[in-house]
């Protein structure tokens, strides 16, 4: 397959530094700072949307490189094995995470949002707004998901 580079557009700024506090991230304010090369008017009309999807790099993460063995999500023995694709954390092929985060403010190039599950320090390489057309109606899950993440973004 073709690799490609990707150039982060901005940094995390906020008070998680531990990547292993992997719950609570509800009440986390984040401010996302652009890269000048962007420009000083690269976030206008941002302002008009609730939500933002922001997708970042688990930059603090070894490769693992053998994905292929489905494990317990979150490490939990008493959930069941999922492959790499099935689960949402860090250790992935790309490192990439993507979140749907509470817009609070926009000024000039910086963004803050409340809800990102993304450590102080961590590149961000796109942001997108959210649309609802964008966003699906019936999401359905298994049903050990609910109580495994229902603290994940509590405050």
């Amino acid at each position: 397959m073709t690799s490609f580079e990707i150039t982060p557009i901005g940094t995390v700024t906020n008070d998680r530094t531990d990547v292993q506090d992997t719950d609570n991230w509800g009440a986390v304010r984040s401010t996302i700072t652009v890269d000048e090369r962007f420009g000083d008017a690269c976030l206008q009309g941002l302002e008009g949307f609730s939500h933002v999807e922001v997708l970042f790099v688990f930059d603090r993460f070894p490769d693992h490189g053998d994905h292929r063995e489905p494990r317990p999500y979150r490490g939990r023995a008493d959930l069941p094995p999922v492959g790499i694709f099935a689960g949402r954390g860090p250790r992935r092929p790309n490192r990439i995470g993507v979140t749907c985060c509470a817009i609070e403010s926009v000024h000039g190039r910086e963004l803050t949002v409340v809800g990102l599950d993304a450590v102080s320090g961590t590149p961000v390489i796109d942001l997108k707004p959210a649309m609802r057309e964008f966003l699906p109606t019936d999401v359905e899950q298994p049903d050990w998901v609910g109580p495994m993440m229902s603290e994940y973004f509590q405050p």
